[in-house]
C-alpha cells in the first residue's frame, strides 16, 4: 500500500493499493473518492459491544472496510476541518491513547479499542468524556489534526499542561489527569475554563494548535439570534 497526503488547508490522504485484497478501514461516511476496483463492506467491526464503545468515544458505531479487487486501485479520505493528516505506524506506538475524533482511517490489521480514563475526574471534567481510544496491531494509522501538529517528548516526571481540546494523542506511558485552574480571577477572567489536562512523562505527546470546538463556539456566538 502506498499513500500520498494531498493539500494543505483541508488535506486528504489518497491510498493506492499494491495488491488485491489489501484493505483500509474507516468510519461510516469517511470516504471522499475512489476508483473502480474497490469493494465496500459496512459492519460493526469487533461486534456490538466494541461498536457501542466506539460511539461513546465519539466515533461511528459502524465501520467501513474498503478492499482492493485489483492492484492499482485508489481511495481517498479527507479531513473534516482545516488542519493536517498525520500517518503513524501502529507497531511503533503500542497502546498509544487517542482523543475522540482523531482517528481517520487505518490498515485492517490496526486495532482501535476504547479505554476508560483512569481517574473519575479526568473523565468528568477532561472534555474528552470517560472513554478514549487505544491503538494496537501493525500497519499505518492516519490521524486527523485540527490546525498544526506539535510533538512534545516528556522526560520522566516532566509535566505539561494542555487545554483539553488541544490534546490529540499520547504514549501509554504518559500519566493523564485533570488539574483545576488555581485562583478565582484566573477561573473567572482567564478564558481557559476551569480545568486543563496534566500530562506527565516519560513519553511522547501530540498536540494540535487548534481546538475546533472553541472555534465553532466563537462562530456560533456571532450568529444573530431571533
Amino acid at each position: 500500500m502506498k499513500y500520498e497526503i494531498i493539500g494543505n488547508v483541508l488535506p486528504a490522504v489518497e491510498i493506492t493499493f499494491d495488491h488485491e485484497n489489501e484493505a483500509i478501514v474507516t468510519q461510516s461516511g469517511g470516504m471522499s473518492w475512489m476508483s473502480e476496483g474497490v469493494r465496500m463492506d459496512t459492519n460493526m467491526r469487533g461486534g456490538f459491544m466494541k461498536s457501542l464503545g466506539r460511539s461513546f468515544a465519539g466515533e461511528s458505531m459502524f465501520m467501513v472496510t474498503y478492499t482492493a479487487e485489483r492492484s492499482g486501485s485508489q481511495i481517498a479520505f479527507s479531513s473534516t476541518v482545516p488542519g493536517q493528516i498525520l500517518a503513524i505506524e501502529a507497531s511503533e506506538h503500542p497502546g498509544m491513547i487517542l482523543q475522540k475524533g482523531a482517528f481517520l482511517c487505518s490498515e485492517k490489521n490496526v486495532n482501535v479499542d476504547v479505554v476508560f480514563t483512569k481517574k473519575f475526574s479526568s473523565g468528568l471534567f477532561g472534555g474528552e468524556g470517560f472513554i478514549l481510544q487505544s491503538i494496537s496491531g501493525q500497519g499505518k494509522l492516519f490521524l486527523e489534526i485540527d490546525g498544526n501538529t506539535v510533538l512534545k517528548e516528556l522526560a520522566p516526571n516532566e509535566t505539561l499542561l494542555v487545554d483539553t481540546g488541544n490534546v490529540v494523542a499520547f504514549d501509554s506511558s504518559i500519566q493523564y489527569e485533570i488539574k483545576s485552574i488555581s485562583g478565582a480571577k484566573n477561573i473567572l477572567f482567564g478564558g481557559e475554563g476551569l480545568f486543563v489536562t496534566k500530562l506527565s512523562g516519560p513519553g511522547k505527546v501530540l498536540i494540535q494548535t487548534q481546538n475546533f470546538s472553541d472555534f465553532a463556539g466563537r462562530i456560533s456566538a456571532l450568529i444573530p439570534s431571533k
